[in-house]
């Protein structure tokens, strides 16, 4: 059997074909197109699995999705790309593909791809964070995805990190994700310096006073955020992912910050750096 993993991701669809021996049979990716809307995605990944699959008879799919199944509703919630959220994409998906679908939680694909054939193979407990256009998480315990009893577990984007902070698209205030996502470190530079850059810019030019200022905010929230995690899941690994996870410092100075936060006399939570980059994703996906 043939396996399909899709990744929809805030800006491109990746989708790969693996065969029995988890070798890449193809593999291709297409723009998200957000603007144009639910039904543009639900054309998008039509298309991209048609073609990945033109030769091969049979397959199962796998898809992974920024947000979560509503065990309740059945619908898509608490997802950054909005046009998402209170739609039935999996059954509408099935539908149109006209077969079942396994579909998760981008980051639980990420974390089960990085847990399984990544950085944090042969750990037991594996917390996978996402840190890009949002801030996620999924967690791995002995090779499977714990999801919780409502399907919201490794969602440490949207605990608080700031009372009355940073108001979020979910409707709190103080959220992870409005601090340490990218577009909010770049909002955040901007604030300070009155300069539009993106993120792999300000990270070269923090030798100054505002430079300083960003980055110790950063580690800060940063550190707080991740050291929350620790004290309730003490994981036995740590991977980040997501754009934000190729910035060197956060391996380094981002750990220390962690450590110096966590409630326990011994801190060596290992804090890894992908191995498979921005197609952990979609492996994950297939892996489903």
């Amino acid at each position: 059997m043939y396996k399909v993993g899709i990744d929809l991701g805030g800006t491109k669809i990746e989708g790969i074909c693996l065969d029995e021996k988890s070798q890449i049979v193809e593999r291709k990716r297409v723009p998200t197109n957000q603007r144009e809307g639910y039904d543009s995605i639900l054309n998008s990944i039509s298309v991209l699995v048609s073609d990945i699959t033109k030769n091969i008879p049979d397959y199962a799919i796998g898809i992974c999705t920024p947000g979560a199944i509503s065990k309740k509703t059945g619908m898509i919630k608490n997802s950054n790309t909005q046009c998402l959220i209170g739609m039935p994409l999996k059954n509408d998906l099935e539908k149109i593909l006209g077969k079942k679908i396994a579909m998760e939680n981008d980051a639980n694909c990420f974390a089960m791809a990085e847990a399984t054939m990544g950085a944090a193979a042969g750990y037991s407990v594996v917390f996978g964070v996402i840190m890009g256009t949002g801030v996620g998480g999924g967690i791995i315990v002995d090779g499977k995805i714990h999801r919780g009893r409502t399907n919201i577990a490794g969602e440490w984007g949207h605990h608080t990190l700031h009372q009355n902070g940073n108001k979020c698209y979910c409707g709190k205030s103080g959220c992870v994700e409005t601090y340490i996502s990218g577009p909010a470190l770049e909002k955040r530079w901007f604030e300070i310096t009155g300069r539009k850059e993106p993120l792999t810019t300000i990270v070269q030019n923090l030798d100054g006073t505002d430079g300083k200022m960003w980055k110790k905010e950063f580690l800060d929230n940063f550190g707080v955020g991740l050291a929350n995690v620790i004290d309730i899941l003490d994981p036995d690994a740590i991977v980040l992912g997501g754009g934000i996870s190729n910035i060197d410092f956060l391996y380094t100075d981002g750990r220390d910050s962690v450590y110096d936060k966590v409630f326990s006399d011994l801190v060596d939570t290992p804090i890894l750096k992908n191995k498979l980059g921005d197609s952990a994703g979609v492996f994950g996906a297939a892996l489903l």
